[in-house]
């Protein structure tokens, strides 16, 4: 993989400490310096500030000029491993392509490149139509009404604002690849897919993960990498689904781990971990928070197969969130707060855990001891609280975590002691060579180790369940050094 194995950072550009994308170069370049190997930039397109925070672009081959232009990204490029989303499944009712369709109707030269009801099930009842995965409580077509005064029910997976792409058409490769290319011009290294599982859709299926879904992302990941670039793929799903994609694409998220790390401390049983960590794929990102919930499908049972939790573990851990944040989870998930996901608990992973200090610090250094290539998001780096005043203002359950952060709350949370102490543990785990060697998880009574062993140096995560006390031990040429986690929080 073209990134680095270290710590890397989720941001919004205009969220974090500044409003544009020369003042998150200048932060990262002073204050948090030398600290992450590779940023994700959330979507910097035009506009940031759509009903999706920018998941719905009106074009998506330009930056937002509120935040700067691509000379920018590319300056951000040339000191870190970068990632920006690629939105594979829908694009904005505002764009120019789809109002031109509204004016122009079946004459437009952008009718192919969108989806609507009869394109995919023609003249097919409703049966076909229940069969589809839902990822959302309201209906997956919205109207609209055409010049000419025909109604049209579009595809909208996600919102009425996000129209579905037929990316199996001549205009909808043109267009995917022209967002390539963008990138591949101004320094991205790896290209997160965003909902590319609902991207291809068949009457008779459940329109998620189909056969003709792999390969859509195989060819996609081809010309990713003839331009240099690779993919991680961003699916929730049942967890053998994910294995399955990891065989045939760069990388995929662990989306498996969050709520299992959770439901290890909420029940100071690791059994449900370990049999995951034996399982899991390799070449993952992992994640405790991001700019989405806390998932829950992907731990869960999927038809006839079972989940790495039972329905009742899941009921347990869900239950233990909400009690934890005092029931602000509980407003901002489900059927709440406008939510496009159902099978999320929107909540910052500091307030999931009762914003304990030791627990959260031990919930990141699982994760970083864990395979893959850590991210941290900025709430989470700044452990920060459940936003409810800006949850209050928009009425989006997501918003609850997708805070906005003056420069001057930025520098007062850096000096928080928790976030001290994550500062020391990302600069462990980007420091020690043991984590570009091999990985084993050892489990006995009441303990767990997470240990990692290269030719050079050895790292290795105890964990007294018990107790939830966790000591690091770095061995390198016969000179152990070890850290008490808690230690670590001064």
């Amino acid at each position: 993989m073209p990134a680095h194995n270290g710590v890397q950072l989720i941001t919004y550009v205009d969220r974090f400490g500044g409003q544009t994308l020369q003042d998150l170069e200048n932060l990262l370049s002073t204050d948090l310096k030398g600290l992450f190997k590779g940023i994700h930039l959330l979507p910097f397109y035009y506009p940031i500030d759509g009903k999706d925070a920018g998941f719905d672009p009106i074009d998506h081959t330009a930056v937002d000029n509120r935040l700067g232009k691509w000379e920018s990204v590319a300056s951000l490029g040339r000191d870190f491993n970068l990632m920006a989303d690629m939105i594979v499944n829908h694009m904005s009712a505002k764009s120019q392509a789809f109002q031109d369709v509204l004016e122009k109707g079946h004459q437009s030269e952008y009718w192919s490149l969108f989806l609507h009801r009869e394109s995919v099930f023609g003249d097919s009842g409703d049966l076909d139509m229940k069969k589809v995965f839902r990822p959302r409580p309201t209906p997956f077509f919205t109207e609209y009404n055409l010049k000419n005064g025909e109604t049209i029910p579009f595809w909208t997976t996600f919102t009425s604002n996000q129209i579905d792409i037929n990316v199996e058409s001549k205009k909808g490769k043109e267009y995917l690849d022209s967002i390539l290319t963008v990138f591949a011009k101004n320094n991205i290294n790896v290209i997160r897919l965003d909902a590319a599982g609902y991207a291809i859709k068949r009457a008779g299926s459940n329109c998620f993960m189909l056969e003709e879904t792999f390969t859509f992302i195989e060819a996609l990941s081809e010309r990713a990498s003839e331009l240099g670039m690779e993919c991680l793929v961003e699916i929730h799903s049942h967890y053998e689904t994910q294995i399955e994609i990891a065989k045939r694409c760069n990388a995929v998220y662990d989306f498996a781990l969050p709520p299992l790390i959770l439901h290890t401390l909420f029940t100071k049983d690791a059994t449900a971990l370990s049999n995951w960590l034996k399982i899991s794929p390799r070449n993952c990102f992992t994640v405790l928070d991001t700019h989405d919930g806390i998932g829950i499908v992907d731990v869960g049972p999927s038809n006839d197969k079972a989940g790495l939790l039972t329905e009742g573990e899941i009921n347990n851990l869900v239950s233990t969130i909400h009690q934890n944040s005092s029931g602000e989870s509980l407003q901002a998930t489900g059927a709440s707060a406008s939510n496009v996901d159902l099978y999320q608990v929107n909540c910052t992973f500091y307030d999931a855990l009762k914003k304990d200090d030791g627990a959260y610090l031990l919930a990141r250094a699982i994760q970083f001891f864990c395979p893959g290539i850590p991210q941290v998001y900025y709430a989470g780096f700044l452990a920060c609280e459940n936003d409810m005043s800006l949850l209050a203002k928009t009425n989006v359950g997501r918003d609850i975590n997708r805070p906005y952060i003056t420069e001057s709350e930025l520098k007062s949370n850096l000096n928080k002691p928790v976030v001290k102490a994550l500062i020391e543990l990302i600069k462990i785990r980007n420091n020690s060579t043991a984590f570009n060697g091999d990985f084993t998880f050892k489990q006995n009574k009441g303990t767990f180790q997470l240990c990692w062993t290269s030719p050079e140096e050895q790292a290795i995560l105890t964990v007294h369940l018990n107790s939830l006390d966790a000591s690091i031990e770095l061995i390198e040429n016969n000179h152990r050094k070890e850290y008490d986690l808690v230690s670590l929080i001064k």
